[in-house]
């Protein structure tokens, strides 16, 4: 059984972001060519963001630490940590209002 701490992996891609010039880490907690679930762990710089991009398929989000908004279109929501939203199936952004950690699954129908 393989187990790590999101909390500790989630403080040193924290700091990486805030040292990268793009204000991002991210690292795959799990998943890749051979699953059907792909676990992502981002890491956002305060006033940094994704851009917008399409839908990666099914995904959910989970605010680890900080604040977010994502915003698809006209609408937005903001999560702040132990929220938890699904990924709307259009193209959206992330913004990190402050530093912020968010925890990416996406349903990847391998």
């Amino acid at each position: 059984m393989n187990g790590r701490s999101l909390l500790e992996l989630a403080e040193t891609e924290l700091a990486t972001a805030r040292a990268a010039s793009s204000g991002r880490a991210a690292t795959t907690v799990y998943g890749g060519q051979e699953h059907d679930l792909r676990q992502t762990l981002i890491a956002l710089a305060e006033g940094h963001s994704l851009g917008e991009h399409e839908p990666p398929g099914e995904a959910t989000l989970q605010v680890l630490s900080g604040q977010v908004r994502l915003t698809a279109g006209d609408d937005s929501w903001d999560g702040a940590a132990g929220d938890y939203l699904i990924i709307p199936g259009a193209r959206h952004d992330l913004l990190a209002v402050t530093d912020a950690v968010v925890l990416l699954t996406v349903a990847t129908g391998s």
